[in-house]
């Protein structure tokens, strides 16, 4: 665990990628590129529809989808409550049936550490960006801190591509942000409220609405959150 991720080939494999089987390809070079146990990318599009790529193995897979985990899962659950990077550690696994889960998991082979990354698109599409591993807590807090960056920028760029398969998409508007517009773009990424982005660029709440505004129509995107991926994922801005 802990190898350094070839980026460049990676986001080239998914700039490729015009099916699932593409996701899933880069999703295993990923795993193979980091050495952890597993990687998974999961998400509902608009129409609620359920779509999957990744490692844990099939067996796990069906039994999840046969008892209807989504339901008490807690990495889904508190991720959907959450912007920024989950590990594991951070979430509710009190509840009796949770630990249960969480035991059965284990039994088919995920790892004890977990690391989760939201993601979310328009028209309600929502994502989760996932790297799993059996480690101590001391080995995985490195490895989470050493590559987090790399992690969200693949996570955003997974998400790029997966809305390429909503229906009715729109047209990406290929015009380049302005310095104003990346920190902007960079400080909501990170977690600033508005009040704080405006505060650390010393201009007022109205200019950076513009600045905004301006940054989310460059990018076609249909809201503040939606505009943060396709920064992100496009390698505008870095976190």
């Amino acid at each position: 665990m802990g190898k350094t991720p070839q980026l460049e080939f990676i986001l080239e494999s998914l700039e490729q990628a015009d099916t699932l089987v593409g996701l899933q390809e880069a999703t295993e070079a990923l795993q193979q590129n980091l050495e952890v146990d597993h990687i998974a990318y999961h998400w509902v599009d608009s129409a609620g529809d359920q779509y999957g790529c990744g490692t844990y193995s099939v067996a796990w897979q069906q039994r999840y989808i046969d008892q209807n985990y989504l339901r008490i899962d807690p990495v889904v659950i508190g991720c959907f409550q959450r912007f920024h990077p989950v590990d594991w550690k951070q979430l509710d696994w009190s509840s009796k049936a949770v630990r249960a889960f969480q035991l059965e998991a284990i039994e088919y082979g995920l790892g004890n550490q977990g690391y989760s990354i939201p993601v979310r698109g328009p028209n309600g599409q929502f994502a989760l960006f996932t790297i799993n591993h059996s480690c101590d807590d001391d080995a995985w807090a490195i490895f989470t801190q050493k590559h987090r960056r790399e992690l969200i920028l693949i996570a955003h760029f997974l998400n790029e591509k997966a809305l390429e398969f909503e229906p009715g998409r729109t047209p990406d508007v290929g015009q380049a942000l302005s310095p104003r517009e990346v920190d902007a773009m960079t400080l909501l990424a990170i977690g600033y409220n508005r009040a704080q982005v405006a505060d650390s660029l010393s201009i007022s709440e109205h200019t950076l609405r513009v600045y905004i505004e301006s940054a989310r129509f460059k990018l076609g995107a249909l809201n503040t959150t939606h505009a943060v991926a396709r920064a992100l994922s496009r390698g505008l801005i870095v976190v």
